[in-house]
């Protein structure tokens, strides 16, 4: 009776997910908060919570996030990111403290705590590679002059997460500063030893991964992800981390094949992560923290737009592209939600969760207008500046205000 149970849930769910799927592409927007609302329905507190595909739900959500990271890995060869990392870490560096200040600055002023600070400054840093990619897509900007620069933002950010995911899962395990520091440290062994392998051995690790019957390329690198990604979490660095370093170690024929074979399986999985997320939110406990989520929405959306602008300015962009690339990045998604869950399942503070989500929500949806109407609206202020500047510039000298009994000359 249970399994007849479970099956219908997790039918109903994957069926649920497919429509909404379907409606959001009708409108042309992101799946992302449809998946996030649905959740809320059925989860604590919702309309109709379900008990019997909890368990399995949590499995798939899991997978969710290790194949986020993979397909992120996959879209990157390890000479890329090294290229990335020396040409444009000073972005990487301003996109950095102007994002994750305000989401650290945000915790302590609720009085959440150090360790809550770290989280959320995780969640207001990191903008949504998927979303983003899709707009860009959508919008006919992929072959842009200032799509580059919003790439390498992106890729700075991931390789960013390389070093902050263990620093949080540390943090939130409530590991000590000895133990954090090992955490650290062997993260940082662990990628730079992927980089190096990729770079010097990349073609022999793809050729013996490498297959031509599809299946068999399936099962090899999901295997292999898989396994890693648990050997990592058993170090205490991050499942999602290990799954990243998979991705970037596997190049050329492979890594365009894995891509292809895995993307279908990546988009339910990911869809069941983000209803998992939604599942352990209740909905009351959104309205108390919608004001903080919308303030901080608003300034994080102008920080990422001047991240944008600057970048694209170091990179010798026109004003308009600056104004689309800033634009372009506001969106968040999957890894802010990544990131609050971590602190979420390990019960640093309940109201982190509902905060990320009303945030994610707010952004995922104001992403893409920021990247279709940023520019123009810019274009439209700065004429109309300019000419107000103009006319003040033709406008007639003001007369001279007449003279005082006292400044007039006395008559004889």
């Amino acid at each position: 009776m249970h399994s007849a149970v479970l099956l219908i849930e997790f039918g109903s769910i994957i069926l649920g997910l497919g429509l909404l799927g379907r409606f959001a592409a009708r409108f042309r927007l992101s799946p992302i908060p449809l998946y996030l609302l649905a959740g809320l329905a059925f989860g604590e507190g919702g309309l109709l919570p379900l008990g019997a595909s909890e368990e399995f739900v949590a499995t798939g959500a899991e997978i969710g996030v290790i194949l986020l990271l993979l397909m992120l890995g996959l879209e990157y060869t390890a000479g890329d990111l090294v290229t990335n990392l020396k040409s444009h870490y000073p972005a990487g560096l301003v996109d950095g403290a102007l994002n994750a200040l305000p989401g650290a600055a945000m915790a302590l002023l609720l009085g959440w705590g150090p360790v809550a600070a770290v989280v959320l400054a995780g969640v207001t840093w990191i903008s949504s590679s998927g979303v983003i990619a899709k707009v860009l897509g959508d919008l006919g900007r992929v072959g842009n002059r200032e799509t580059p620069v919003i790439l390498s933002v992106l890729v700075l950010e991931d390789l960013a997460m390389a070093v902050y995911l263990p620093i949080v899962t540390a943090l939130v395990a409530g590991a000590g500063l000895l133990a954090g520091s090992v955490t650290l440290a062997i993260a940082l062994a662990a990628a730079g030893l992927v980089l190096f392998v990729a770079v010097r051995y990349g073609r022999v690790i793809s050729r013996f991964v490498s297959s031509d019957d599809p299946e068999k390329l399936l099962l090899v690198v999901l295997g292999l992800t898989i396994l890693v990604a648990g050997v990592a979490q058993q170090l205490q660095v991050s499942a999602a981390v290990g799954a990243f370093l998979v991705g970037i170690a596997l190049s050329g024929e492979v890594a365009e094949g894995a891509h292809t074979l895995l993307s279908p399986l990546r988009d339910l999985f990911a869809a069941v992560f983000f209803v998992f997320f939604g599942l352990h939110t209740d909905p009351a406990s959104i309205p108390p923290v919608l004001l903080p989520a919308l303030a901080l929405a608003v300034v994080t959306a102008l920080t990422k737009i001047a991240t944008g602008y600057w970048a694209a300015r170091r990179a010798g962009i026109s004003v308009k592209g600056r104004w689309r690339a800033g634009g372009a990045l506001v969106a968040r998604g999957e890894f802010s939600i990544v990131i609050a869950g971590l602190a979420v399942s390990a019960g640093i503070e309940p109201s982190l969760g509902p905060l990320a989500t009303a945030y994610v929500l707010i952004l995922v949806i104001l992403g893409p207008l920021t990247a279709r109407y940023t520019e123009p609206l810019a274009t439209r202020l700065m004429r109309r500046r300019a000419s107000a500047r103009q006319d003040t510039a033709d406008a007639p000298p003001a007369p001279r205000p007449a003279e005082t009994e006292a400044e007039a000359p006395v008559a004889d």
